[in-house]
């Protein structure tokens, strides 16, 4: 979705990063998105890390730059699998709320929970919620289906302004 005489749709792409197969998902996910929107999709793990510091003197790097990357953004598209979901996600979802940027999320999680399969806070704080829960989905289905919705929420928040 190309924005006329404007840079193309820009998205933060906020999920869990811990594991080898949410990273591979996210960048899975995350090229699938730009295909399908011709958008930018910025991911957190993408952040350059300098590994010769201890861990502890990154942290503040690290969280200034997913801030950055958050005004940046034209919406957040936040994965929320889990028994639970990410707690880093959910401040970045909240954070996006709070600046005013669509908040899209995502659940491909079977596993129930208050509200669309997930915490109502996090729920209700989406102007969009993608669940495809069927096993059989692969990620260019549910990118197809993330696309259609950030297209609804950007144009809907857009006729709002």
């Amino acid at each position: 979705m190309a924005r006329a005489s404007r840079e193309p749709l820009s998205i933060y792409l906020a999920g869990p990063l811990f594991t080898q197969a949410e990273r591979l998902w996210n960048r899975e996910l995350a090229t699938a998105l730009e295909e399908a929107l011709g958008c930018k999709v910025a991911l957190p793990q993408d952040i350059p890390v300098d590994e010769r510091k201890p861990k502890r003197q990154r942290f503040g790097a690290i969280f200034r730059s997913c801030i950055e990357g958050l005004d940046a953004c034209d919406v957040l598209v936040a994965v929320v699998d889990g028994a639970d979901a990410d707690s880093g996600t959910a401040f970045e979802m909240g954070y996006a709320y709070a600046i005013g940027k669509p908040v899209v999320a995502v659940r491909t999680d079977y596993r129930r929970q208050q509200e669309k399969g997930t915490n109502l806070m996090l729920s209700r704080g989406c102007h969009g919620f993608v669940h495809v829960p069927a096993p059989q989905e692969g990620v260019g289905s549910v990118a197809a289906k993330i696309a259609r919705e950030v297209e609804r929420v950007v144009r809907t928040h857009r006729s709002r302004k």
